[in-house]
């Protein structure tokens, strides 16, 4: 038997570390351990163990999250995070509705409707403010031309691009570039 745990604000590789370190600390066995949850080999953790391990979790930034709902949630979250953030597979013309029902097994109405009455947004705009985090990323790091960037991040062109940066930031990719910016980059958990 094992345990899974949802844990939240575990959005990168570095995070995924830090939380292997604090159940490694704890002498809790870990089966597998990925963006957003442990899975543990053991069945139930008893109370003391809980409550050490929700401390320790809280003092390095996470939260273990209780019921499926905000599970859902967090896993929302993750998903989206680490499919425009960190999945090198990225597809260009993915159908964010499709893959979300898809890989969380349930209806994308559902999911959109939660994420909306939760966290105060839609789910769309939640995509597209993450999305715009990994084009300032791009530019920040001039790792890419805009034109690459609108076509690694499957936007349909460079106008759709800098139309949707300019409505999310105040301002053009290129007046970010060049960094004549106020705008700061935000964290990945962070945004709302």
């Amino acid at each position: 038997m094992s345990t899974t745990l949802t844990i939240k604000n575990m959005v990168c590789p570095r995070c995924i570390s830090a939380v292997n370190q604090i159940v490694n600390g704890l002498k809790l066995k870990v089966k597998d351990i990925r963006l957003g949850a442990v899975e543990l080999d053991e069945d139930v953790l008893d109370a003391k163990t809980m409550i050490e391990l929700d401390q320790m979790l809280s003092e390095s930034g996470f939260e273990r999250i209780d019921g499926k709902k905000s599970q859902l949630l967090e896993r929302i979250k993750t998903l989206v995070i680490q499919t425009i953030h960190y999945e090198n597979h990225f597809q260009l013309t993915i159908n964010w509705s499709d893959f979300l029902s898809e890989r969380l097994a349930h209806d994308y109405h559902y999911l959109s409707t939660l994420f909306s009455s939760v966290m105060g947004i839609t789910l769309e705009q939640y995509i597209i403010k993450q999305k715009i985090e990994k084009v300032k990323e791009y530019l920040h790091y001039d790792q890419l031309a805009i034109k690459e960037i609108a076509f690694k991040l499957g936007y349909s062109s460079v106008a759709h691009l800098s139309a949707q940066f300019k409505k999310v930031t105040g301002m053009p990719p290129s007046a970010f570039k060049k960094g004549n910016s106020s705008v700061d980059r935000q964290s990945l958990d962070g945004i709302q």
